[in-house]
C-alpha cells in the first residue's frame, strides 16, 4: 500500500490531484498539509471525498512541518504562491521558504519520491526552445513569481536529500469535460471584452497585429499526466513540461473563446518584425511619458485586467515536450485543443465567474438580453470618416490629456 503527503491540497489543482490519488488500487492514505485558516475549506472537500484516508496535518509551508508521519511514500508539493500581483516577499516566504521546509520534511521522513510541481514560469523570457533537460540558461526573470519559481525548483535540484522528479505545468485552465474554474486568471481576464464584442455582428472581421503567444492547459491533464507520470520508472532528476506542444497564439486563444461567445473573429494576424518592434517601442514610450503608464494601468483596470498581469501573458520560450509526450504513450492521456473545450469554460465562466452574471435574467448565457441596436436610416446614408482619420483623432486626443 502506498502513502501520500500534499501540500495545496486545498487548492484548485491539489484538491483534484488527492480526489484521483483516492481512485488508485493501493492508496492507503493521503496526509495534506491545512494551514490553520483553510480547515473550513478542507472540510468541505473532506465531504466530497467521502473518504477517511485523507487526514488532515496542520501546518504552514512558511514555517517547518514537524508532523511526525510514517509510511509516506510519496511528497507531491504544490503549494505556491500562484499570483503575479503578489509581494515579493510573500512570493519569497511561500515560494522558496515553503520548498525548503518540504524538502527537509521529504528527507526527514524517508520518503521514497519528492515530486515538485514548478512552473514553465523558470524559462522567464528566455527565446527559443526550452527543453525538459534546460534549466539555467541564464534567461532573465522579469517577476517575483517567475524568480522565486526558479528559486524554488533550484532548491529541490540541489539537493540530495530525497531522490526527485519535476512537473511544470503552464498557464492551467478549467477543466475541459465540465469547464470547472476556480478563479480568473490567465485567458479568464479577456472574457468580459469577448462577451462585449458579441454585440457586434460575428460576421465582422478583425485585423490586428500579431499579439504573440502563451501555453494554456486544462486542469484535468494536468492531474492525469501527473498522476501517471510520478508512478513511472524513471530516474531521479526526471522533469516533464506539462503542456501543449507548442504555443498558442493569443489570436488563436481569442479565436477559440470568440466563436461560441459569437464575437468577430480575428481573420488575419501579420507577423511583422518591424512593426512588432514598433508595438514594443512605442509601448516603452508610453511608459516613459509622464502619467503614461498611469493612463496604461488605467485602461486595463477598467476593462479588468491586473496591469501586472499583461507583461507575463506572452511566453517567449518555445516549450519542447517530447520526455512527456513519450513518458505517457499507451497511457491514454492526451492533450485536446483549446477550441474543443473552450466554449465549456466560457459556458462555466459565464455562469460562475463573469461578475456582471448577477445582472443578466439568464445567467447560462453570457449574450441572454443582449441586443444590437438597428443604425437608423440617416446614420446609414451620413457619409463616414475613414478609419485612419478615427484612430488619428483619437490618438491626438490621448497625448493631449497626456
Amino acid at each position: 500500500m502506498t502513502g501520500y503527503f500534499v501540500t495545496g491540497g486545498t487548492g484548485f489543482l491539489g484538491s483534484r490531484l488527492i480526489s484521483r490519488l483516492l481512485t488508485l488500487p493501493d492508496c492507503a492514505a493521503v496526509y495534506a498539509l491545512v494551514r490553520p485558516g483553510s480547515h473550513t475549506r478542507f472540510d468541505k472537500l473532506a465531504r466530497t471525498w467521502d473518504s477517511g484516508r485523507v487526514v488532515p496535518v496542520t501546518g504552514d509551508l512558511a514555517e517547518p512541518i514537524t508532523a511526525p508521519l510514517s509510511g509516506v511514500d510519496h511528497v507531491i508539493h504544490l503549494g505556491a504562491i500562484y499570483d503575479f500581483t503578489a509581494y515579493r516577499a510573500i512570493n519569497e516566504i511561500t515560494n522558496v521558504n515553503g520548498t525548503g521546509h518540504v524538502i527537509e520534511f521529504a528527507g526527514r521522513i524517508g520518503a521514497k519520491w519528492l515530486h515538485h510541481v514548478s512552473s514553465v514560469a523558470v524559462a522567464g523570457d528566455y527565446r527559443g526552445r526550452f527543453t525538459e533537460r534546460d534549466f539555467d540558461l541564464g534567461q532573465n526573470l522579469p517577476s517575483p513569481y517567475h524568480s522565486t519559481k526558479f528559486e524554488a525548483e533550484k532548491l529541490v535540484r540541489t539537493q540530495d536529500k530525497v531522490p526527485w522528479r519535476v512537473y511544470r505545468p503552464s498557464a492551467v485552465v478549467g477543466d475541459s469535460r465540465s469547464g470547472e474554474m476556480d478563479k480568473v486568471d490567465g485567458p479568464y481576464y479577456f472574457l468580459p471584452a469577448i462577451t462585449r464584442l458579441s454585440r457586434l455582428p460575428a460576421r465582422l472581421p478583425l485585423v490586428v497585429p500579431h499579439l504573440g503567444s502563451t501555453n494554456v492547459v486544462p486542469v484535468d491533464y494536468v492531474v492525469d499526466a501527473l498522476v501517471h507520470l510520478m508512478h513511472q520508472d524513471a530516474p531521479s532528476g526526471s522533469t516533464y513540461h506539462l503542456g501543449s506542444a507548442r504555443n498558442q497564439s493569443l489570436t488563436e486563444v481569442y479565436n477559440a473563446f470568440a466563436v461560441p461567445a459569437g464575437a468577430p473573429r480575428i481573420v488575419a494576424s501579420p507577423r511583422v518584425p518591424v512593426l512588432d518592434r514598433a508595438g514594443v517601442l512605442a509601448a516603452r514610450a508610453v511608459d516613459r511619458l509622464p502619467g503614461g503608464r498611469e493612463v496604461r494601468d488605467a485602461v486595463m483596470t477598467e476593462m479588468g485586467i491586473p496591469p501586472e498581469v499583461i507583461p507575463h501573458m506572452v511566453m517567449e520560450p518555445k516549450f519542447s515536450t517530447a520526455s512527456t509526450v513519450a513518458a505517457l504513450e499507451g497511457s491514454g492521456i492526451t492533450l485536446l485543443p483549446l477550441a474543443s473545450y473552450a466554449p465549456r469554460l466560457l459556458r462555466y465562466w459565464s455562469s460562475h465567474l463573469d461578475p456582471y452574471r448577477a445582472r443578466r435574467a439568464d445567467r447560462s448565457d453570457p449574450l441572454a438580453g443582449r441586443r444590437i441596436p438597428e443604425t437608423a436610416p440617416e446614420a446609414r446614408s451620413r457619409p463616414q470618416p475613414p478609419l485612419a482619420s478615427v484612430a488619428a483623432t483619437l490618438t491626438r486626443s490621448v497625448w493631449r490629456k497626456l
